[in-house]
């Protein structure tokens, strides 16, 4: 009997019975025992040339792609739909960034027009005083 365990690149056997452990049956004749571990070595060389076949290791990889690709597929239109969103919140905050820069750059400007609109009112002030003397 034969155990295969199972490895990331080659199935390989373990036997668990030995044919000189076969007395079980009383074959205490020599010849037979030979013959009897000739069939046990040559039927565990064919499983293990069997299961490691290079048709049975394609079989397997084929079968391995078909279950975990779509799975794969989906986590890659996940990661794109996200990827879409980050880039709109990424452009989206760096546009706020730029606004509030550009706001405290505007403080010359709004200087400059407090000045000038404290120049408007003493004009105006001085318009007033001097239509109110006339």
């Amino acid at each position: 009997m034969l155990i295969f365990a199972n490895a990331l690149t080659r199935i390989k056997p373990v036997q668990i019975f030995d044919s000189i452990s076969f007395n079980v049956y009383k074959m205490e004749d020599q010849e037979m025992q030979v013959k009897v571990k000739r069939v046990t070595d040559k039927f565990t060389e064919n499983m293990y040339v069997l299961a490691n076949e290079p048709s049975v290791a394609l079989y397997r990889l084929q079968e391995h792609v078909r279950r975990s690709l779509p799975e794969l597929v989906q986590h890659k239109t996940d990661m794109q739909s996200w990827e879409e969103q980050s880039q709109g919140a990424i452009y989206s905050v760096e546009y706020a960034c730029s606004a509030v820069k550009s706001m405290t750059n505007s403080s010359l400007y709004f200087k400059s027009i407090d000045g000038l609109l404290r120049q408007a009112i003493s004009m105006k002030e001085q318009i007033s005083t001097s239509q109110g003397r006339r």
